[in-house]
């Protein structure tokens, strides 16, 4: 028995990025640790989804309290930040955000869960953050330097397919008979990593509908008409079916590595 530790930037991102490989190793018997960054204080939330007096990082914290079971894992923490917001928002500039953490201090944060679960592996993501949010380029900073204090050797960058996306997009827009995803526009010369980069690709199709059903509990930000869940299901199997991961310090010289526990 191992133990898996995914560390991410937001509530949703869990499901989104790594739902899959956190469900694929508990159903092979490995522990599951969740930690995350922020409470996603500075999302949209749906309108309406919010109670009176209700804080979004409290309503996001719970949600992803409720994805975490879905994608059975066995422990949630949460780093004492708050979310920074988009690049160049004036939140980047809250000295309590992530992206103003002093990343040695943050990593001695994380490094101390890590020696705490026995953390086996650890995941992050790739250097720009895979579109380049600032708490997730932060992820990638802290998430290194933590694994070096706490001695985890096996650690993956998180990441998109940039080839891939770029397929699927004319795939979505010639098969989306509901027409949610027409209007797609993605600047692909900066989201995800080439294929030609990437070491890893963690077959998750198994897992399709509890992902889904995961980023469901994120209610504030996930709605049923967004495009993660209006889209049909073969689609969101294509697209969701499959995680990508950069093994760091590795290249890929054959086929891709197919798990990463």
């Amino acid at each position: 028995m191992l133990t898996l530790v995914c560390f991410h930037a937001h509530p949703d991102d869990e499901a989104i990025a790594t739902g899959g490989t956190m469900m694929k190793a508990a159903a092979a018997g490995h522990n599951v640790v969740l930690v995350m960054a922020t409470r996603g204080e500075q999302g949209e939330p749906a309108q309406g989804v919010l109670n009176d007096g209700e804080r979004l990082g409290e309503r996001r914290e719970r949600e992803v309290r409720a994805s975490a079971q879905i994608l059975d894992v066995d422990r949630i923490e949460f780093l004492p930040y708050e979310d920074s917001g988009m690049i160049n928002e004036p939140a980047n500039r809250n000295p309590a955000c992530f992206w103003q953490a002093d990343v040695e201090e943050a990593a001695g944060k994380l490094a101390a869960i890590l020696i705490d679960v026995n953390a086996d592996v650890l995941t992050l993501y790739d250097d720009h953050g895979g579109y380049g949010h600032p708490d997730h380029i932060q992820v990638h900073r802290v998430g290194h330097r933590a694994a070096e204090i706490a001695g985890v050797l096996r650690v993956f960058e998180s990441t998109m397919n940039r080839n891939q996306i770029i397929e699927q997009i004319e795939y979505f827009r010639e098969n989306d008979e509901n027409g949610e995803t027409a209007d797609l526009e993605i600047d692909v010369d900066t989201f995800g990593t080439p294929e030609s980069q990437i070491t890893h690709a963690v077959n998750v199709e198994a897992f399709s509908d509890r992902k889904r059903n995961a980023m469901k509990a994120h209610a504030s930000q996930i709605t049923e008409e967004s495009f993660f869940l209006a889209m049909p299901d073969a689609i969101f199997s294509k697209a969701f079916g499959t995680e990508w991961y950069i093994a760091a310090g590795s290249i890929r010289s054959g086929d891709f590595f197919t798990d990463i526990i």
